[in-house]
């Protein structure tokens, strides 16, 4: 289990976080470790590859890069001094590399997107150079984004080395079978058993207080896009719709009593929030990405507020829960719409939300396996073929079907004993051979789908 629950849940700024997280990381990442040389440098150029260069402009990728080269990290930066610093760049022509060294930068020549080319390990590649006065290269990097925030450079995949622990654990696990045969082996739930691996490194109370900081800032997120109107940025004309679907489920409560199916319309509600807030560059949580950032705040809403008995100490099991089965996913097969299309995005947050919802509502382990299983068997295939290379159509309501497949796999499970036909680990590896061989058209290049099949205005 060498991935963390905050691995799994970061806080960034959207609206992707392969293509807008991952690429500011990795520019930061590469001017902070110019170190002493960075007083010599003259200039820094960018190059993006694969899917970073089809999709990059719609997916804000330009403007993670100067945010990165200027230092910026997407876990503490505000979006509205994001704004500030690119329209700065942008107007005077000049960049702040680090922060701190200022530097002449001509967006057109120095940062370019290569449509025509892919590196070799991975769609989301990248590359950073930093020269001289003279034109000499002072320091050069390759990166990738590979899904969820994270970025690996060219030297981690040349070492060839298998992934390690970053830390000792008391209850390490690579497959769904070996997590629930050391669960039963020690008597704990998944989530328990996920706790005490997070505080081998950490004390209990850290672990707490920064869970409940993600599951704080989900919720601000949900109210956030219900507050906001307007037409969300990048050309397509899409209008926010939460605040108006909020109204009119405000307006018809008491009639609402009588629909058994009105809660379907507030958990649509809530995904949708969170996915127009992420397009339009707002604060979210990777779960386990930000295009599909809003299933698991949806699902964890609806238990909050629609089950009975609901309080803080089920919200850190569902999201315990959540990330142990995204961890089984990132470690095995990928979360990279841009690697297996958008199975690995949608497909697994739906998964993980299943497992957490089953894991509050009283289910076993084995029923919590067979609510992942679900949920990502009924995901298997789900391209990523977004319109105008914008995180929107159809991404932001494919969050809302996502959150009720998830609320439905939960449930369905539970009316079982947790015995089932198809394992999750099965699943997990269907879904990895699925992406291998789906068409790269359909890997978030926006080159197929309804990316080509339906006409900008």
């Amino acid at each position: 289990m060498p991935h963390s629950v905050f691995d799994l849940f970061k806080i960034g700024i959207g609206p992707s976080s392969s293509h807008t997280m991952g690429p500011m990381t990795a520019a930061a990442d590469f001017v902070e470790g110019l170190g002493d040389r960075l007083s010599a440098v003259a200039r820094v150029t960018a190059d993006l590859y694969g899917s970073l260069a089809l999709t990059g402009k719609g997916h804000a990728t330009d403007r993670a890069v100067l945010l990165g080269l200027s230092g910026c990290h997407p876990g503490n930066i505000d979006p509205d001094e994001a704004e500030r610093i690119v329209a700065a760049i942008r107007q005077a022509g000049r960049l702040d590399v680090a922060g701190r060294h200022p530097v002449a930068f001509d967006e057109a020549a120095d940062l370019r997107f290569n449509q025509r080319e892919r590196l070799s390990f991975h769609s989301n590649g990248m590359r950073f150079t930093a020269l001289d006065a003279s034109g000499a290269t002072l320091a050069e990097a390759v990166s990738y984004s590979v899904g969820g925030g994270a970025v690996i450079d060219e030297a981690e995949i040349k070492t060839n080395a298998a992934p390690t622990l970053l830390w000792d654990v008391p209850h390490p696990y690579r497959s769904g079978e070996e997590l629930l045969a050391r669960a039963e082996a020690a008597g704990l739930t998944i989530a328990e058993m996920a706790l005490a691996n997070e505080t081998a490194a950490l004390p209990e109370a850290e672990v707490r207080a920064r869970l409940a900081a993600i599951a704080a800032t989900m919720s601000a997120c949900i109210d956030r896009g219900i507050g906001s109107g307007g037409i969300l940025p990048g050309g397509l004309k899409v209008r926010r719709r939460a605040p108006e679907i909020h109204a009119k489920l405000l307006a018809r409560q008491e009639r609402a009593l009588s629909d058994p199916l009105a809660v379907v319309d507030w958990v649509n509600l809530w995904a949708l929030a969170v996915n127009e807030e992420n397009a339009a560059g707002g604060r979210v949580v990777t779960a386990p990405t930000n295009g599909a950032a809003g299933i698991v705040p949806a699902v964890l809403r609806y238990y909050e507020r629609f089950v009975p008995g609901a309080n803080a100490d089920g919200t850190v099991r569902f999201l315990l829960t959540a990330a142990a089965i995204g961890a089984l996913f990132k470690e095995n097969a990928s979360i990279s719409g841009a690697e297996v299309g958008c199975q690995g995005e949608v497909g697994v947050a739906c998964s993980m939300a299943a497992a957490g919802l089953a894991a509050v509502l009283g289910g076993n382990n084995a029923q919590i396996e067979n609510a992942a299983e679900i949920g990502m068997e009924h995901n298997l295939g789900l391209t990523c073929d977004p319109v105008g290379g914008l995180v929107q159509v159809p991404c932001i309501e494919r969050n809302a079907v996502g959150a009720i497949k998830a609320i439905e796999a939960a449930r369905l499970a539970l009316l079982g004993d947790g015995t089932h036909r198809v394992s999750l680990d099965q699943v997990i590896e269907t879904m990895r051979r699925t992406g291998a061989d789906m068409n790269e058209r359909y890997k978030e290049t926006s080159l197929g789908g309804l990316a080509v099949n339906v006409v900008e205005c």
